[in-house]
């Protein structure tokens, strides 16, 4: 894993603060793995995203549903109004599930486990410390003294 390697801060405080810094005796693969980990937690938070668009836009259509029933009734299509009303309004998505129970139960299940282990990762490893790995990365870019390049927020 050449190139990442340990960041402290420089003598002149320009660094990154104590919460990204890794902890003593913390090598290069580690963090590397935290990192990837924390990564693939990250993705899977966009899936979770994805799902409440999902759960939301389908409800917007079923809603959108009653409005087209109504148009085509007054239009004289009442077959299909009624086709409409029996074979999709209210209609499980997936077997016996609406979007709202895949939803639960995907924060209940996967989603739930998935940031469990990687926060019990990021405790035992390094103290709890989150994006190591980026934080490094940030050092290794940086201009050092360039403004906009500042290693963290200004104190206030």
């Amino acid at each position: 894993m050449a190139g990442l390697g340990r960041t402290d801060t420089a003598p002149d405080g320009d660094g990154p603060d104590a919460a990204h810094r890794r902890p003593p005796g913390l090598d290069d693969r580690t963090v590397a793995a935290l990192g990837r980990l924390s990564e693939a937690l990250e993705t899977v938070e966009r899936v979770r995203g994805h799902l409440y668009s999902l759960h939301q836009l389908t409800g917007q259509a079923d809603l959108m549903l009653d409005e087209a029933v109504e148009l085509f009734r007054s239009a004289g299509h009442d077959a299909l109004a009624d086709r409409i009303e029996r074979e999709l309004i209210g209609r499980n998505v997936i077997a016996g599930r609406w979007t709202f129970q895949i939803v639960e139960d995907y924060d209940d299940g996967y989603y739930a486990v998935f940031r469990n282990v990687e926060a019990a990762a990021r405790d035992d490893l390094a103290g709890g410390r989150r994006h190591l790995h980026e934080a490094e990365l940030k050092e290794r870019r940086r201009t050092r003294g360039q403004p906009g390049h500042e290693a963290r927020p200004a104190q206030r």
